[in-house]
């Protein structure tokens, strides 16, 4: 009699908006002044490398499983400012034993938001990236290009990543919808020509969209043969969504796949580990510990909780 011995792997992929993740020098080219010493935040070294370290225990944290650990395979972030900043992140933080090898953006944003892909060299064999860059409509912004990234992953197969961070809300929702549909129309023009290259193309889409499930730019990219599995994620300390504004939860940011890769999705959910969470004084509850309210520095992680997807392959 013979057995056969089946090895299953894993892959952790996570999602994050890190927040206002500057470093304390000046770009002439762009408009970052509020994360400087002599800002009225005094952001300076030490709150940047308290900022640096924290987003590394959030990722370590993020490796946490069924009572064991791994490390994520690979992290989307999203407010990030520039390579300086994820190279602090990746070699000279807490993550720096980690391994992390990076891609990044380059865009034109105003502020000098960028989004980054760190992956682990020993679960991801990184083949060709670029930056899909979004032509802004009358009267919009420039905003963060579309991060493209393509791989071999541990069985072989080519795995393809969109991380994504849509414009916000801050000048209104309804004036500011067309912006966040213009990006998803150009991933949608990004998506439809990888898939004519590769109809069964494994696709991997995350990042802050600003859009919640049910709006117009999120139920477009659902049209497109894309499934939403952090539509139900929830996290396990009274976190109801990623994000929280004035007492609200919502789930602005989000992970997409192929149809193909629904089957291997494990389990999606919320990292909303007691160390990143507070009491809500105002609204009751609990919300993100951020680093700033205000002027006040809290020495915080984020106001985003991040998603925590787990594949088997």
């Amino acid at each position: 009699m013979s057995f056969a011995v089946l090895l299953v792997s894993f892959f952790t992929f996570i999602e994050l908006n890190c927040e206002n993740l500057f470093d304390c020098e000046h770009d002439s080219l762009k408009q970052d002044q509020e994360f400087l010493p002599d800002s009225w935040r005094h952001w300076n070294h030490y709150r940047y490398w308290q900022k640096l370290n924290h987003i590394g225990q959030e990722i370590i944290a993020c490796g946490e499983q069924d009572g064991g650990w791994q490390l994520p395979d690979m992290v989307a972030l999203c407010e990030v400012e520039n390579d300086s900043v994820v190279v602090d992140l990746t070699k000279k933080s807490l993550l720096r034993k980690a391994g992390y090898e990076y891609v990044m953006t380059n865009s034109p944003d105003v502020r000098g938001i960028d989004v980054a892909l760190l992956y682990s060299p020993m679960s991801f064999r990184l083949i060709n990236h670029h930056s899909v860059q979004v032509t802004p409509l009358k009267n919009m912004r420039p905003t963060r290009d579309i991060l493209y990234a393509s791989g071999l992953v541990i069985t072989g197969d080519t795995l393809h990543v969109f991380v994504v961070h849509a414009p916000s809300r801050s000048d209104g929702v309804k004036a500011t919808q067309p912006h966040r549909m213009q990006v998803a129309r150009r991933l949608l023009e990004a998506v439809d020509s990888l898939r004519a290259l590769s109809p069964a193309a494994r696709i991997l889409i995350a990042g802050d969209f600003n859009d919640s499930y049910s709006d117009m730019s999120i139920q477009l990219l659902l049209s497109h043969q894309l499934v939403d599995v952090s539509r139900e994620a929830r996290g396990t300390n009274g976190a109801k969504a990623t994000y929280r504004y004035q007492g609200e939860w919502d789930s602005i940011d989000h992970i997409l796949c192929s149809e193909n890769l629904q089957d291997s999705l494990l389990r999606c959910r919320i990292g909303d580990f007691p160390f990143l969470l507070e009491a809500d004084d105002k609204y009751g509850g609990i919300r993100p510990k951020r680093n700033y309210y205000g002027a006040h520095w809290k020495n915080g992680f984020s106001d985003h909780l991040p998603l925590i997807a787990r594949f088997c392959q």
